[in-house]
């Protein structure tokens, strides 16, 4: 039997870590590696002690997304130690949106691969300076 790549392997981890994810909507998960280490792991979900969509029910705003959780880059971002950041790579089970495009970048990573499509128009913006890789199954 062939070893998994070192992407193939995390992406499996970030696609196990967004099975805690509480919005039935979309499962995603995040895992922040440097070195060949995990830094972070985040998953999309509701604010510490408030309702989760799958209890509440997801809030949708005008754009038709739900706004209840934080998405699964954010929260591996706060839950990382700042300084692991600069240069680390993220492996996400989907495609960001800008704004955790706009996160991710902010925070020094360097590097995104990710596993589902999910296009958006600003991404190339601002993941400029970002490798961003699609690796799909």
């Amino acid at each position: 039997m062939e070893r998994k790549s070192w992407d193939e392997y995390f992406l499996d981890i970030a696609e196990e870590v967004g099975t805690r994810s509480t919005c039935p909507r979309l499962h995603v998960g995040c895992v922040i590696v440097k070195d060949k280490h995990i830094v972070s792991t985040g998953y999309n979900g509701s604010i510490h002690g408030h309702d989760h969509c799958e209890d509440a029910g997801c809030l949708i705003n005008e754009q038709g997304r739900c706004i209840r959780t934080l998405h699964a880059e954010e929260n591996a971002v706060i839950h990382a130690d700042r300084g692991l950041l600069k240069g680390a790579t993220a492996f996400v089970t989907h495609e960001p949106c800008e704004k955790c495009s706009k996160t991710l970048a902010q925070s020094g990573i360097t590097r995104i691969v990710y596993r589902s499509a999910y296009p958006n128009k600003y991404n190339e913006l601002f993941l400029r300076d970002v490798e961003v890789v699609h690796l799909s199954k």
